[in-house]
């Protein structure tokens, strides 16, 4: 290669890193309104008007995140950033969409920390928990109507839910509906006489993690246990960031007794109110339980699953997507996932609707949501003037 040839070749490739470098940070900067609203912003910028892939690359590429653990938009930046400009850009696309919201959300839990316990705070998050739960049964809605296809997964997802409440591990209800439904397709391809083509599946070991959130119990905070913790929840939800919050209550709540129901659902607050990924909702919990470097530990441990499953499936994932097994594995996984969702979702309303005003904002939240299909953040930002306003009177 000659060096006028190969300088051209260094010149197309730092311009690529540069794109892909501006265009994810623009994005976690101004990305309102959760994972599907992410999606719909990157398609525009990279199939409209970057011309980065084409339409169906997209889909295929949407289609594997949806297939792996981890925050789907999040994994979509990531895809798109290897696509662009090879490793450099896997880092850059993931870690650049991710900053904005954690630095934002890292100033919001020092200002918590310092401030939380004054009235205009508690009035503040007094009227924003009622609107994160009406977020969150909107979401609800839409993701029961994808991912119930039938009366199997119907019942599948009854059951995760009671189950949820019950107490049942997260993490063994997820993998239970996926693993039950992949049967049950399985029994009925062979009763009509069809058999799904074989899927070597790498075996899941949950026992290192087990034994490690076993070794720190209920005891004294150690960031060890907090990497651990959020490094098994990054590798295993699956469905949507509002699962994050069955995992989290389990963790954080029953098991480590780190967290109270208020402040977990004072966390999911602000991972909705800022741009970008649900999931710097490790953020603000990290700095809650062990300050900045709870913040970063937490962080990181729960983003890198993605970036590391991204890689590694990138060669292979036209072969998960297209097999029987994995699909309907995944239909199990989703509609666990969405019993996880109702379950959490009556736990945390028992801690945000405390009386009429509560119970009332959630209502008017669900109608506008409905009705207008507004941006979230502005819903949030509404339910705080409430909260505030509110604390005036009283």
């Amino acid at each position: 290669m000659s060096t006028s040839a190969a300088g051209m070749e260094g010149a197309c490739a730092r311009s690529a890193i540069k794109e892909v470098a501006l265009l994810f940070l623009r994005l976690g900067t101004t990305a309102f309104g959760g994972p599907a609203a992410h999606i719909a912003m990157m398609r525009d910028e990279v199939v409209k008007r970057r011309r980065w892939v084409t339409e169906q690359q997209f889909l295929d590429m949407l289609g594997v995140c949806n297939l792996i653990p981890g925050p789907t938009s999040t994994e979509m930046a990531i895809y798109l950033g290897y696509i662009r400009a090879g490793w450099r850009g896997l880092i850059l696309g993931g870690a650049l969409f991710i900053l904005p919201a954690t630095l934002i959300v890292l100033a919001i839990a020092w200002a918590y920390v310092k401030f939380g316990s004054t009235p205009s705070v508690a009035a503040l998050f007094y009227g924003i928990k009622p609107v994160i739960i009406a977020i969150i049964v909107q979401a609800l809605w839409g993701l029961t109507r994808v991912a119930v296809k039938g009366v199997l997964l119907a019942v599948v997802g009854v059951a995760i839910m009671a189950l949820s409440l019950l107490g049942a591990n997260p993490i063994a209800l997820l993998f239970g509906g996926g693993v039950l439904v992949m049967l049950v397709a399985y029994a009925r391809r062979r009763s009509k006489g069809g058999e799904p083509a074989a899927l070597t599946l790498p075996p899941l070991n949950v026992s290192p993690w087990a034994g490690a959130l076993a070794a720190g119990g209920a005891a004294a905070f150690s960031l060890g246990t907090l990497f651990l913790t959020f490094l098994k929840i990054g590798a295993l939800v699956y469905g949507s960031g509002y699962v994050l919050l069955a995992f989290l209550r389990d963790d954080l709540v029953n098991k480590l007794g780190w967290l109270t129901n208020q402040q977990l659902i004072d966390a999911v607050a602000v991972g909705q109110f800022t741009p970008g990924p649900v999931f710097t909702t490790a953020t603000f919990i990290g700095y809650l339980v062990g300050g900045l470097p709870g913040a970063v530990v937490a962080t990181v441990a729960i983003f890198l699953p993605g970036f590391v499953l991204i890689a590694a499936l990138y060669p292979i994932a036209p072969r998960l997507r297209a097999s029987p097994w994995t699909g309907a594995f995944l239909d199990g996984v989703n509609v666990a996932a969405v019993g996880l969702i109702a379950a959490i979702t009556v736990q945390l309303g028992q801690a945000a609707l405390v009386d009429l005003v509560t119970v009332a904002l959630a209502v008017v939240a669900a109608g506008v949501l409905v009705r207008f299909k507004p941006n979230s953040a502005w819903l949030v930002l509404g339910g705080a003037l409430v909260g505030l306003a509110s604390g005036l009177w009283r």
